[in-house]
């Protein structure tokens, strides 16, 4: 009870900033405006197209933890991992990273698999994705710094926010002082039963970590974590040709806006709500200058792309929340058929 109390409110704390960035970046736009834009100036032949290329990145995905998980020595069924992966993308949308939790809960759960041992795994997937990101942003500011510098002279409160995430005083005399109690207090629970549970989960956890170092073909999984965000740019370029007035954009212009709205993605709001919106349609000004009614057009394609791949999940997800018991109703008919 107690813990569903606690999920409501992380659940209405995160939605009331989500929507306060949804209100803030749509504040004051006229309504028939974008409705009209969205009616009459829309391709949605592309936008379908796109959300193939979000399902290939995420089938992608499915059988790049696979290869992590199978070079544990277990090997899950496909069908599982997939259906956790949408379900963990559907989670994301009530709490963020709540996903990476979940999906790892239901494989363990449908696999008999240990649950730290895929948190580990998530985790070194997450760091790959972080190094991906961080590929990306190199090539988007080699190609198109003035672009980027643009977009944060134009938004100094963004640049100060992200400065203060990784240059917070505070942030790091915590973490010191974590550091510290735990170095100082070691010796004192080494022989305690939660200090041995806590290494026991620590070791597994480590050890999903360390899969990569396991894997049968390590080139196979480089290219699907390549493919993966190549999927993922397809997604987001894909979207120029569906609007006249971005149609003519070149290609760079796609990684750039992928770019900066991944930063959105890693805002602590449901699905990015509000936050992928705002970069996207900054850098989507800083593209356009000039252009009539850009503002709207930017707000409309934010709108448009986002929603698609949101509704993708939502569908998608839950499909799998669905399929999920059902695909395993067998497998336990035959579990207690042995038993």
């Amino acid at each position: 009870m107690k813990k569903n109390i606690i999920n409501i409110i992380k659940f209405l704390v995160f939605f009331s900033i989500s929507s306060f960035l949804f209100w803030y970046v749509y504040r004051g736009q006229n309504i028939n405006e974008l409705l009209f834009t969205l009616k009459n100036e829309v391709n949605y032949y592309w936008i379908l197209l796109s959300l193939f290329f979000g399902l290939l990145s995420h089938i992608s995905r499915t059988i790049r933890w696979n290869m992590l998980i199978e070079s544990l020595g277990k090997k899950p069924r496909t069908i599982n991992t997939f259906l956790a992966v949408m379900v963990g993308y559907f989670a994301n949308l009530a709490l963020p990273r709540m996903g990476e939790i979940s999906r790892c809960g239901l494989v363990s759960k449908y696999e008999n698999i240990s649950f730290s041992k895929l948190v580990g795994t998530v985790v070194l997937e997450r760091v790959l994705d972080i190094i991906m990101l961080f590929i990306f942003l190199l090539i988007a500011l080699s190609t198109q710094f003035s672009v980027i510098s643009h977009f944060f002279s134009n938004n100094p409160e963004v640049s100060s926010k992200l400065s203060n995430v990784f240059a917070s005083a505070t942030t790091l005399y915590v973490i010191g002082a974590i550091s510290l109690i735990i170095w100082i207090l070691r010796k004192k629970f080494k022989n305690t039963n939660l200090f041995k549970k806590l290494d026991l989960t620590f070791s597994n956890f480590m050890a999903g970590f360390r899969a990569i170092k396991e894997l049968d073909n390590k080139w196979y999984f480089v290219f699907h974590t390549i493919f993966i965000w190549i999927m993922y740019y397809l997604m987001t370029y894909i979207c120029f040709f569906s609007f006249g007035f971005t149609s003519h954009l070149p290609a760079i212009a796609g990684l750039t806006v992928l770019v900066m709205g991944s930063f959105g993605m890693i805002a602590p709001v449901q699905g990015g709500i509000g936050a992928w919106h705002f970069m996207v349609i900054g850098t989507l000004l800083v593209y356009l200058p000039g252009v009539a009614n850009i503002e709207t057009m930017s707000k409309s394609f934010a709108l448009v792309v986002h929603g698609a791949q949101t509704a993708m999940i939502i569908i998608l997800g839950s499909l799998s929340v669905i399929a999920l018991p059902i695909a395993n109703r067998k497998q336990k008919k035959l579990i207690k058929s042995k038993i």
